[in-house]
């Protein structure tokens, strides 16, 4: 948890008191939820931050999109446009935000849409595309107006929700008491190393809370890809070579940099770090920055690193200038599991769509 003023907790009783009203009254059907008929997984999280959802949700539709037709419905954090929006290979950020496009230019064969409405998103999909099999809700554990038949929460293995607090005081948008609601919980970015002995602290910390299936992922690091392939400069014989004097700027524009930074720090012998908000919009003074950070750097050869993620919103930055565009690469990322924990999640995943088909 942040080291945050104890003066914040008095509003997190107030939240507590919110939210808890606001979910028991889900509970006992005051206020309406609908389950529909086709299969709906949600991929979602109880905190604030970067949990992983988007690299969850690709590897859901990478493992699903060879036997079903699915769709990925997102809410489009950020976006400038109201409403219902399918994308297209004409799509941008401002229309349906940086992580739908992301998940569209990995998978142009599936369905993206963003709504923020889910009800409406997911209606207007069964109407708009009746041939669609599974819909993947990324981040909505919280929209409870639609009850998902699998819900997936999402815990950062560095932040144990178990030790957490409610906002403002601490990272929680609900109580850990709602863990009970998930099906399955997916431990992310757990180190090398981690034991999976159940009598560990981790499990212990959920079990209070949770008694179904718990998985363990790790980022998986992938290659550079350059975010202006037209123009890039070869960094794969650079990085062959582990040569010590190659550095990078890196740009993040991301809830928790931390895990990149320190893998990058082991690539390259000088890494300068500017730091955004998440889903930072940047602006021309930015660009400079940028720039200038990268005409600055010691090494003989540098690169400009960045999210995947990122590399969406500066791709359509026109202000990014012609000499440093050949430098600019992005870091892809999947994830990876735990021995033995991909049958378990790959398992859990086909049964339920499965078992629970339109015409079953």
């Amino acid at each position: 948890m942040d080291n945050r003023s104890i003066l914040l907790y008095p509003f997190s009783l107030i939240y507590n008191v919110v939210t808890s009203v606001r979910n028991f009254l889900y509970d006992k059907g005051v206020f309406k939820t609908v389950q529909y008929g086709i299969p709906v997984i949600c991929v979602g999280n109880i905190t604030v931050g970067g949990t992983g959802k988007t690299p969850h949700t690709e590897y859901i539709v990478r493992l699903l999109k060879k036997e079903y037709r699915v769709a990925v419905l997102s809410r489009g954090y950020k976006r400038k446009s109201k409403g219902f929006r399918l994308a297209s290979k004409n799509s941008t950020v401002d229309e349906i935000g940086d992580e739908p496009l992301q998940i569209f230019r990995r998978f142009p064969d599936i369905a993206v849409v963003t709504d923020s409405n889910r009800n409406r998103g997911i209606e207007t999909i069964l109407k708009k595309r009746p041939d669609i099999d599974v819909i993947i809700m990324d981040d909505g554990f919280q929209h409870r107006s639609v009850t998902p038949g699998l819900s997936i929460v999402l815990c950062d293995h560095g932040r144990p929700v178990y030790e957490d607090h409610l906002l403002p005081y601490g990272n929680l948008r609900e109580t850990r008491k709602s863990l009970g609601r998930a099906d399955l919980i997916v431990v992310t970015k757990t180190p090398a190393g981690f034991s999976l002995d159940p009598d560990g602290a981790f499990y212990k910390g959920l079990r209070k809370y949770y008694s179904g299936d718990v998985v363990f992922t790790s980022i998986d690091y992938k290659e550079f890809v350059p975010v202006f392939p037209k123009s890039s400069y070869n960094m794969a014989p650079v990085l062959k070579q582990n040569d010590e004097d190659t550095g990078i700027v890196l740009i993040t524009g991301i809830a928790n940099p931390k895990p990149l930074i320190d893998h990058l720090g082991a690539i390259f012998n000088e890494v300068v770090h500017l730091e955004f908000s998440d889903h930072h919009r940047f602006s021309a003074n930015n660009i400079k920055s940028i720039s200038d950070a990268f005409d600055k750097l010691n090494t003989i050869r540098k690169f400009i690193v960045t999210t995947e993620k990122d590399a969406v919103r500066l791709r359509e930055f026109s202000e990014i200038t012609r000499p440093i565009q050949p430098f600019v690469y992005y870091l892809r990322l999947e994830i990876g599991f735990l021995e033995g924990n991909k049958e378990i999640f790959d398992k859990i995943i086909f049964d339920y769509v499965g078992k629970n088909q339109k015409n079953s």
